[in-house]
């Protein structure tokens, strides 16, 4: 799969086309994901703040108009320990951050400085949120579809490096199989 989405004439498009997220939308619907933060979730998030040293750590469901952060860790400590930011919530638009891309791409994407990448270093999350690194996998469901993401941020450029990377994509294979594990008991 080629990752080259078009641009408009005249400027970036920051936020790929996903063709597939109406059907990804009723997808989560049908398995119950992505509307409600759930322990589990976060608990899982917790975890993987963990083992990596980041202050963020989220696992993200995509729809049609947003990210829904169904496990999410934050900074503790208040806007000192989020570099004066305000706290990112458990939704945003689609617009923001780097989920969408990991979704599209269906691959993992490192991004150690956002500002080294002119189609990134311009996101709201940057503005906003002062994320200035990025580590995402996507999670993918027992029929192939990109479901979301298992993703860190940091408020620093960051060396994820190869470690980094294996986490990430370890972990979302992971919670992938859960999910799967899941859905095979509510099915029965």
């Amino acid at each position: 799969m080629s990752y080259d989405p078009p641009r408009p004439a005249g400027r970036l498009l920051l936020t790929p086309e996903d063709k597939e997220a109406p059907a990804r939308a009723r997808r989560l619907r049908g398995l119950g994901l992505g509307e409600w933060p759930e322990a589990a979730l976060d608990a899982f998030a917790d975890r993987l703040a963990e083992v990596t040293g980041a202050p963020y750590a989220m696992v993200n469901f995509l729809d049609e108009e947003r990210q829904f952060f169904a496990g999410l860790h934050t900074p503790q400590g208040g806007r000192a320990a989020r570099g004066g930011k305000p706290e990112m919530g458990r939704r945003l638009p689609r617009e923001y951050g780097y989920c969408p891309h990991v979704v599209v791409r269906r691959r993992a994407l490192v991004l150690e400085d956002v500002a080294d990448y002119p189609r990134f270093a311009g996101n709201p999350v940057v503005d906003e949120y002062g994320i200035r690194s990025y580590l995402g996998a996507p999670l993918v469901d027992s029929t192939g579809m990109a479901l979301g993401t298992v993703c860190v941020a940091d408020l620093a450029p960051r060396r994820w490096g190869r470690a980094g990377l294996e986490t990430i994509k370890a972990t979302a294979a992971d919670l992938s199989g859960q999910l799967h594990r899941r859905e095979r008991e509510q099915a029965l």
